[in-house]
């Protein structure tokens, strides 16, 4: 290990050295304790004194009898006080809760199948992206409510995520962590998959199978915070050797531990946490959480920028970038921090996407408003447009917009139950022809009227009712339009990729508007009003338009019969009848021979 690297935190291969490595003679431990008085291996019943090795801050051991599976915990002596068992932070493997010592995993155990994969190029933002937002535990569960494994899950995983037409997926955190209800967001196995699901080898098998049936893959990491569990990182050594020792910066809002960014031995372990993830897993992009909490001490900004924070993010994204070309690293920031996704050479963070949380705030605040209020909220639904190429955006409707008495997508529709269907059909038209990489979070595509619970899975029997599956099916659809319409993604970062048509009919909650990109030009128009509302837009005589997609037919559950057309050009007009809360995507042709 480069340790110069390691204490100024410029490395991404600390895991390389530290943790617990099988090999022909046994396995080897090594653990970074610098203020630890001593430190013991507890490991097949034996309490085994380490020995400091290069400057005393560190602790090796090799256990000829220890291979994969051993089950193992260091104790570490502080120089005062007594000693505190923990797991250990490079641990590759722990014991599913409530236990939590570590396991050793031999990471050599599976073979990759995804060359072709792992050699197609690569650049974010030349392609669609649709991502499908899950929670691994609550997606299905077994008859008896338990996990399936990460191998069970994966050929049924990347069968339903074909058919509904995503092409990406991104995981809720798969680290080790203590309590469920944390979603994994409180971690204490940073290099560890979560065993309620299985092994190392069998994450693996499941990103492999994924890959294979052409579906990128993306994992949530969590580099602001980590839990308080004294087992955990919390006074690894006696001191805050990863925490703040202040109180005032050193816990977060959910009352885990902060870290501190500053110590080049925090930005070594969470960097080579990020790239072990990319590199051992062959996971294709991070999505980075709470990224304001490591911009602004504490997130807020009122309280001033952490300059430490913002030169970690910098040097962390420039090295997953320059390992791992073309690899999606996205932030979930709400702040308007600048140059959030302009690389870091050129003195930005170096993301490839930023969350668009204004989007989304405004879009779900204006579908929830009664209809009669939505002429003044109107450009609600204008407004992303005015900063979007600022950054570039990724447009969620994730897991935190269906918990904690927020209520579901579809429930947030103003009105009764019936009445939400088509409003959530056009929310999403509107979703996929704005401009921007897409996440949608598990449940949404068909109607999921109870909150998420973490504890359960799915209410997949809603597709038994027939709004529920006709929601779902008109989700596939649109999710196949936007796959194969370069219209929609080709030129998302160009401004002439997009234009409103007509953005100024308050009265009547019309807005119509145009993609344009790969050859292709596509128009919109959307009636978010509760009446039948009509539209003429100039057209070409020669020109004609394709309806694509109506989220008024009847298949989707709406009221006019499949294929018919809202809208036809007649006289050198585009001339449109839309049903009360309902869109139509339409395709600009040509004459024929023209």
């Amino acid at each position: 290990m480069d340790f110069y690297g390691f204490y100024t935190g410029r490395i991404f291969d600390a895991h390389e050295y530290l943790g617990a490595h099988p090999g022909p003679g046994g396995t080897t431990f090594r653990v970074f304790a610098p203020s630890a008085r001593t430190v013991e291996l507890l490991a097949l019943d034996r309490v085994l004194p380490m020995q400091k090795i290069y400057d005393g801050n560190f602790y090796e051991l090799t256990l000829p009898e220890a291979g994969p599976g051993t089950v193992y915990a260091y104790r570490v002596h502080p120089r005062q006080g007594d000693p505190v068992d923990h797991c250990d932070p490079y641990g590759f493997g722990m014991e599913l809760r409530p236990d939590h010592r570590s396991v050793v995993r031999d990471l050599d155990e599976y073979t990759f199948g995804d060359d072709a994969w792992r050699r197609r190029p690569l650049r974010p933002g030349a392609g669609p992206l649709n991502i499908y937002e899950i929670h691994l535990g609550s997606w299905r569960r077994r008859e008896d409510g338990g996990f399936y494994t990460y191998e069970e899950l994966a050929e049924p995983l990347a069968d339903y995520l074909t058919e509904s037409s995503y092409n990406a997926v991104e995981f809720l955190p798969l680290a080790e962590h203590p309590c469920d209800e944390s979603w994994g967001y409180q971690t204490t196995g940073f290099f560890a998959p979560t065993s309620r699901y299985g092994t190392a080898a069998g994450l693996m098998a499941l990103v492999d199978t994924l890959h294979r049936r052409g579906i990128a893959v993306l994992l949530d990491f969590v580099p602001a915070h980590f839990a308080v569990d004294a087992y955990g990182l919390a006074r690894f050594d006696g001191t805050c050797l990863y925490e703040y020792p202040s109180q005032d910066v050193g816990v977060s809002e959910w009352g885990s531990c902060n870290f501190m960014h500053s110590r080049g031995e925090v930005r070594s372990f969470l960097q080579s946490a990020a790239h072990y993830w990319l590199d051992r897993y062959h996971f294709d992009g991070l999505r980075f959480d709470a990224i304001s909490r490591i911009l602004y001490w504490q997130g807020d900004e009122r309280r001033g920028v952490n300059g430490n924070g913002v030169e970690f993010l910098r040097t962390m994204n420039q090295g997953l970038q320059a390992r791992h070309p073309g690899c999606i690293l996205a932030a979930e920031d709400s702040t308007n921090f600048e140059g959030v996704t302009r690389p870091a050479e050129q003195g930005g963070l170096g993301f490839t996407y930023k969350w668009d949380l204004g989007w989304m705030h405004d879009t779900l605040s204006f579908l929830q408003t009664d209809p009669a209020a939505r002429p003044d909220a109107y450009h609600k639904l204008t407004f992303s447009m005015l900063y979007y190429y600022k950054e570039r955006y990724l447009l969620p409707l994730s897991h935190d917009e269906v918990v904690h008495g927020k209520a579901t997508v579809l429930q947030k529709m103003n009105g009764g139950y019936e009445g939400k269907f088509p409003q959530g059909r056009a929310l999403y038209l509107y979703m996929m022809v704005h401009p921007g990489a897409k996440l949608n979070f598990m449940g949404s595509e068909f109607g999921q009227l109870r909150e998420w619970d973490e504890g359960r899975e799915q209410d997949w029997m809603l597709r038994r009712y027939p709004l529920h599956d006709g929601f779902y099916h008109f989700m596939r659809d649109l999710n196949r339009l936007y796959l194969q319409s370069p219209a929609l993604w080709a030129k998302d970062d160009d401004p002439d990729g997009f234009a409103w048509l007509d953005c100024h009919r308050e009265a009547q909650c019309l807005y119509l508007l145009e993609r344009r990109g790969g050859g292709q030009r596509l128009g919109a128009a959307f009636n978010f009003s509760d009446r039948p509302q009509r539209f003429a837009l100039p057209a070409d005589p020669d020109t004609g338009a394709r309806v694509l997609l109506s989220t008024d037919w009847q298949p989707y559950g709406g009221a006019a019969p499949a294929g018919e057309a809202p809208c036809r050009v007649e006289a050198g007009s585009l001339q449109g009848e839309m049903a009360p809360f309902s869109a139509v995507v339409w395709e600009w042709t040509a004459p024929a021979g023209g």
